[in-house]
């Protein structure tokens, strides 16, 4: 076996033990298949850590930016209380489409806020609602932009939001200074802005499995 079918087979193993079944989750990937949505979701093993460190931090309200078509939503989602809120927002129609059919199915949609527009924009408009602080925000969008996505997390957080990033090793490429991929120096410009922000506390985790090699920033904002 190749080393990823390796990491495939032990992501199923790890899924067939500890998730049991869930026909909604399974019908939600189904459905981003059916329209075309690019398969680039969180793995189930990476849905259900989305979910547990929701639950650690007791969160009552989430900022998701990217939805792609809700699958990390759900798992998010299901981890509020029942007045608990989550925002969440996609770039394109088509796929906060698919997701508001998913988050309706899943039955959390009296948690979940789609907001449809360029992440930046919405985050602005958002600002000017005077939000309440989140407690946990995961930022899984468009990598170029991810250092000015840090800058809003951070506005919108307290002493102790959690702030989480995807796709932050990228098969490695992240060593690579000279890289001529924008995702690349985006993802490496986040890295520096949360060196440089003394209001933060972050470290990353490589992770290999179904979705290949890749990992998470996970930091916590300060006191």
């Amino acid at each position: 076996m190749t080393q990823s079918e390796i990491w495939s087979k032990v992501d199923a193993y790890i899924t067939e033990r500890l998730h049991p079944y869930d026909s909604v989750l399974e019908e939600a990937l189904a459905a981003n298949r059916r329209a075309g949505l690019p398969a680039i979701d969180v793995s189930p093993n990476q849905g259900k850590l989305l979910h547990i460190w929701a639950k650690m931090q007791r969160a009552k309200r989430i900022l998701e930016i990217g939805t792609l078509g809700g699958y990390s939503t759900i798992w998010l989602a299901r981890a509020l209380p029942e007045d608990g809120r989550l925002i969440t927002i996609e770039l394109d129609p088509g796929f906060a489409a698919v997701a508001r059919s998913n988050i309706s199915l899943a039955d959390v949609h009296h948690l979940v806020e789609i907001r449809n527009g360029a992440a930046l924009d919405q985050l602005a408009l958002l600002e000017n609602e005077h939000p309440d602080a989140f407690d946990l925000i995961f930022i899984d969008a468009d990598k170029p932009n991810n250092p000015g996505y840090l800058q809003w997390a951070l506005r919108f957080s307290r002493p102790g939001t959690v702030i989480i990033g995807d796709n932050v090793v990228r098969e490695g490429e992240i060593i690579q200074e000279h890289s001529t991929d924008p995702r690349v120096q985006g993802v490496r410009k986040f890295y520096d802005l949360m060196a440089q922000y003394p209001t933060i506390t972050a470290t990353a985790i490589q992770t290999v499995g179904s979705k290949g090699y890749d990992g998470f920033v996970i930091g916590i904002v300060n006191g």
